[in-house]
């Protein structure tokens, strides 16, 4: 009896035995996935060297793995600054990053966890990078040269958080505002750059009209000088004559066929003018 006690004894102790070495064995070895890195701790102090995706051994019970998203980032930052001529911007960024998976134990050792990262590193240095950007032109060339102002500020913010280990991926301003002092000051602007364009296509509208007058005035002078010296054969009355011809016509009323024009008080050679041959 007693041996059977002590071999159920035997058989219990060595199932916990077996349950522990299972348990510690499963405790032993972490999986880093891809996209992660982790950082080893024993005793509460960071081992050098990132755990990239893969299995690892790890102390049992003395020791901790933390594990950090190294995949892309996306977090909106506002910022805030004066522009060279001294005009309030706001503005609000979409920054797109991710964390050095080289670069984690150092992370885990100054600054913890990705929330304090984002509040602590990169919030704080947007608002600082947005400033050295903004300084440099004033509010209107903030506005107009936005794409300028985007690279001066990813530059200043890329250079800042590299030594963070936090790389920059893309930035994006998804909003940019100004005083409503200042946007009443550009609208007014804008009104009177059109009124002044109106006014020059205006004016440059007379002068071609002008030349226009000029060059028909000049082709008609010309056209009659022609027609003069066409008919100064038949004398310089044959031109005021035709004229009142070409009048008679546009009025509307019938011509005639034929017309003799002469002057019976100088003896003059009566003129036949066949108004055929001014018929449209």
């Amino acid at each position: 009896m007693k041996n059977q006690q002590l071999g159920g004894l035997q058989s219990a102790i060595a199932g916990v035995l077996v349950s522990l070495l299972v348990i510690f064995s499963l405790n032993a070895f972490v999986i880093i996935n891809p996209g992660q890195a982790g950082v080893l701790s024993i005793l509460g102090k960071a081992q050098d060297g990132a755990l990239l995706e893969g299995i690892h051994f790890k102390p049992p019970i003395v020791s901790n793995v933390d594990i950090y998203d190294v995949t892309v980032q996306k977090y909106e930052i506002p910022a805030q600054s004066s522009t060279k001529d001294l005009q309030e911007l706001t503005a609000k960024f979409a920054i797109n990053f991710r964390i050095d998976s080289t670069e984690v134990v150092e992370i885990r050792r100054k600054q913890g966890s990705l929330e304090n990262i984002v509040s602590k590193i990169i919030a704080p240095q947007t608002q600082e990078s947005f400033k050295i950007a903004a300084a440099r032109r004033t509010v209107e060339e903030a506005i107009t040269k936005r794409k300028e102002l985007k690279t001066d500020f990813d530059n200043a913010l890329g250079e800042r958080l590299e030594k963070y280990g936090v790389i920059i991926l893309d930035t994006s301003v998804i909003d940019l505002t100004f005083s409503p002092e200042f946007a009443k000051a550009v609208e007014e602007k804008q009104i009177a750059e059109q009124r002044s364009q109106r006014a020059v296509y205006i004016a440059a509208e007379a002068e071609q009209e002008a030349f226009a007058e000029i060059n028909r005035a000049k082709g008609k002078a010309e056209a009659q000088k022609l027609l003069a010296e066409t008919l100064k054969a038949q004398g310089g009355q044959l031109v005021l004559q035709k004229e009142a011809i070409e009048a008679w016509k546009k009025g509307g009323s019938q011509m005639p066929r034929v017309l003799v024009m002469g002057n019976e008080s100088n003896n003059s050679v009566p003129f036949l003018f066949n108004l055929s041959n001014i018929q449209d």
